[in-house]
């Protein structure tokens, strides 16, 4: 059985994991409004991801036969200046997601749960492709910020993030929804 301290910070994160989901599709819409196709595709994909890694937890807690707390979450930023602040917004939300798992597995090892910690790892890995990618997304909306066309045109090239199905990722509440 997990750590209870662990349950309650999981159970945190799975609002963090939700709320993450929204500000990407409030990112996605942005640039979607703006006629930003590929933009728009790629944080609406980010926003499913991002939901999926709160049902990942949720299943977790659930074969763990603990609690589980199904937050409401506050609205997202829908107002930007630019391009770019999505973008911006996004890596920083990145950032603080890598903090949070990170301190997620310091509790877990704290509290000998190693079983949560094991399960964290996943998560750990995630984050610094998230991050990456969210990081090359900015350096190229800001070098091109006069010219989203181009973004497009990066994205419709790299697809940053795009790795696939990872077949060592968790398995989320609701199956492959």
């Amino acid at each position: 059985m997990p750590a209870t301290r662990f349950v309650e910070r999981l159970n945190e994160q799975i609002a963090y994991e939700f709320a993450a989901s929204q500000q990407y599709v409030a990112n996605a819409v942005y640039y979607d409004a703006e006629t930003l196709p590929r933009l728009a595709a790629f944080f609406y994909a980010q926003a499913v991801e991002e939901r999926n890694h709160a049902l990942m937890m949720v299943q977790y807690l659930l074969d763990a036969d603990v609690e589980v707390t199904v937050p409401g979450v506050a609205a997202p930023e829908i107002s930007f200046a630019d391009v770019v602040a999505p973008v911006a917004l996004s890596l920083e939300q990145e950032k603080r997601v890598s903090d949070q798992i990170a301190a997620l597995v310091g509790v877990a090892r704290e509290e000998g749960d190693f079983q949560s910690e094991q399960f964290m790892q996943w998560f750990l890995k995630e984050q610094v492709e998230e991050v990456a990618s969210m990081s090359d997304l900015l350096t190229i909306a800001e070098r091109l910020a006069d010219r989203p066309m181009d973004i497009e045109d990066w994205l419709a090239r790299e697809q940053p993030g795009d790795g696939g199905e990872d077949p060592t990722a968790p398995a989320a509440a609701g199956g492959a929804l």
